[in-house]
């Protein structure tokens, strides 16, 4: 273990800070060879960096767009320059495979861009004599000092996801990443204060649960950005809530591909391989049910088995993998409790990821290798939960309505796909279904950087997405002017006692 990692602290008004808090062993997934000790923020450094937040923040609201966009040009560019070294960091906490890594930097990095744009999103609306001699125009300014709390893994994407646009828009940020791999989080942060960022604008705080619930305490925290969970999407939301504060919350998710007859199989199988098994499973946009319709089942299936087996995992050079380890024991545990549980309801397995835990590249990490659960239930267990790791399960319908009404009944909503070369079904299906993002032909329908990413039902908490236009309104306040200014022989002296109008 590396002396610059031996102790991980945080990152507050341009500088790295350790204190005396809990600490907490940072294990790469690959081998669970110690690499960090977490140092916990104790309530007096989280004090610290809200103080020095609210402190910038008295000055960067008033940065002209421009000097700030600048900024966010530089930092691009340190990013594009860095990804590589970002990257490995991903990849020795996390255990992702260096493109996958990599992939997750360049989408961060679109987010990036899309800020940059700030001075022609951000213009406010105006109206010149929409009354007599009255103007009236908007503004949208800065909230203050938000919040954003990220997940393990995606320890770079979604925290670019959010703390760009939010420092563009003129606010201060705290951001809290996960425990488990805070590393490339805390580089994302250094590489920003060398492409010219104040101090104090952006602050990492490491910790646990105790962080969280007192910096969404502090009165001075504006707005708070989640990405995690259902449960403490919930539990985040309503702590918000009751204190006033402006929430987005993004949970859990069970996404699923409606596959029909007319579907290109061997595209198909494809597509969803990649975004049923892509960062081991773990992400909240994963392809995770694919409900397949009447007679294509057999040669889906034949075509899905086959292209499954040919995945590398479990490997120990990370880019030789097609993917890599789940984060923690216990997750690995969590996973094949619900494989075990799955056979124990009737389900058939078809390709098993356990049987890699005999191999010899795969007694020090976290590896389970992609499993295909066949003739599942929605009234199974492991159904109605998010397994949150590489297992694909497959439910069979005889027609398209069937299909519909099984992803619609789901109380998740973040993402699902169709397949099929009908463009009747495709209408259909993006109008019926009640999903946030959906896709057509697309296993993984993320959407761009121009655009917002959310979910519906138990998979969002809010009424604001995450990045994009939805972004830029979430991290700012409208302000209303309207103006008039009376000619010097305006004489009219009438009190008028009722609501102002138009005419």
């Amino acid at each position: 273990m590396s002396e610059i990692n031996k102790f991980i602290g945080h990152y507050i008004s341009g500088k790295h800070y350790v204190d005396n808090g809990e600490k907490i062993d940072i294990f790469n997934p690959c081998n669970n060879e110690l690499i960090g000790i977490l140092s916990s923020a104790t309530d007096k450094t989280v004090k610290k960096a809200v103080d020095e937040a609210e402190k910038a923040f008295k000055s960067w609201k008033n940065i002209p767009v421009s000097k700030r966009v600048s900024i966010l040009f530089n930092y691009k560019n340190l990013l594009e320059k860095n990804i590589d070294g970002i990257a490995k960091l991903i990849s020795s906490d996390l255990g992702k495979v260096d493109e996958d890594a990599k992939a997750e930097i360049r989408r961060g990095i679109e987010n990036v861009e899309y800020a940059c744009g700030l001075g022609e999103t951000i213009k406010g609306e105006y109206n010149k004599n929409i009354s007599t001699s009255i103007d009236s125009w908007s503004e949208f300014e800065p909230l203050g000092v938000v919040l954003g709390i990220t997940p393990f893994n995606f320890p770079a994407m979604v925290p670019l996801w959010m703390f760009p646009l939010a420092i563009a828009a003129g606010n201060t940020f705290i951001l809290k990443p996960s425990e488990k791999d805070p590393l490339s989080t805390l580089l994302l942060a250094e590489l920003f204060t060398k492409a010219g960022l104040p101090d104090g604008v952006l602050n990492v705080v490491n910790g646990d649960k105790s962080s969280v619930e007192y910096l969404l305490n502090d009165s001075r925290i504006k707005a708070v950005s989640f990405v995690g969970s259902t449960p403490v999407a919930k539990e985040i939301y309503n702590m918000a809530s009751k204190n006033r504060v402006r929430c987005q919350a993004l949970g859990g998710a069970k996404n699923h591909a409606l596959i029909l007859p007319d579907a290109n199989i061997e595209d198909s199988t494809k597509q969803i391989i990649g975004a049923a098994f892509g960062s081991s499973g773990q992400r909240c946009m994963a392809l995770s049910v694919a409900v397949v319709v009447g007679e294509i089942k057999d040669n889906f299936i034949k075509e899905l088995v086959k292209q499954t087996k040919k995945l590398k995992v479990g490997l120990d050079i990370n880019d030789s993998n097609s993917f890599g380890p789940l984060i923690t024991k216990e997750h690995l545990e969590k996973v094949k409790y619900f494989i075990d549980l799955s056979e124990e309801e009737g389900a058939k397995i078809l390709t098993d990821g356990r049987d890699i835990l005999k191999s010899k590249n795969s007694v020090k990490g976290n590896y389970l290798g992609a499993t295909i659960i066949d003739e599942v239930k929605t009234s199974m267990t492991a159904y109605k939960n998010e397994i949150f790791g590489p297992v694909l399960q497959i439910i069979h319908v005889n027609n398209f309505i069937e299909g519909l009404e099984i992803i619609k009944n789901n109380n998740f909503g973040n993402g699902c796909a169709i397949f099929t070369g009908n463009g009747e079904a495709a209408r259909t299906f993006t109008s019926e279904v009640d999903i946030g993002m959906i896709g057509v032909n697309i296993p993984l329908p993320v959407p761009s950087a121009f655009h917002s990413f959310g979910g519906w039902k138990d998979s969002f908490f809010g009424d604001l997405n995450i990045y994009g236009p939805d972004g830029l309104r979430f991290y700012t306040q409208r302000k209303t002017i309207t103006q008039r200014w009376p000619s010097s022989n305006n004489q009219n002296s009438k009190i008028n006692f009722s609501m102002p109008t138009n005419n």
